[in-house]
């Protein structure tokens, strides 16, 4: 069973930095592990992806604020936000894509809050 641990979440000032982290203890052929994040009355949203070769994509809204990376040896992929704003405020889900039985599956983490307030 896959388990996503994620960690790092918390309250921040606009203009602030934090990292989130997430651990992946799944053993399953990874395609691509994301970060996705969900405001309140909001749908859950796309973040961050981060493929199995390193291939990156980004919501526009955090392009050139938010960067994600991946550990292999600690199988842990992270997300670097910078200039946080307040509407950045959300619950932050890390998501792992894995082949199983030649089909797709996701899994996510528990989720992590961050909040952008003054």
């Amino acid at each position: 069973q896959v388990q996503l641990m994620e960690s790092g979440g918390g309250l921040v000032q606009p203009g602030g930095s934090l990292s989130l982290s997430c651990a992946d203890s799944g053993s399953e052929v990874l395609i691509a592990m994301g970060w996705y994040r969900q405001a309140p009355g909001k749908e859950r949203e796309l973040v961050a992806r981060i493929t199995s070769n390193g291939s990156t994509n980004y919501a526009a809204s955090v392009k050139g604020r938010f960067t994600i990376a991946r550990d292999n040896a600690k199988n842990t992929v992270y997300l670097l936000m910078k200039r946080l704003k307040p509407e950045d405020t959300a619950v932050y889900y890390c998501n792992a894509e894995r082949l199983v039985a030649a089909e797709t599956l996701s899994y996510w983490g528990q989720g992590t809050q961050v909040t952008v307030s003054s």
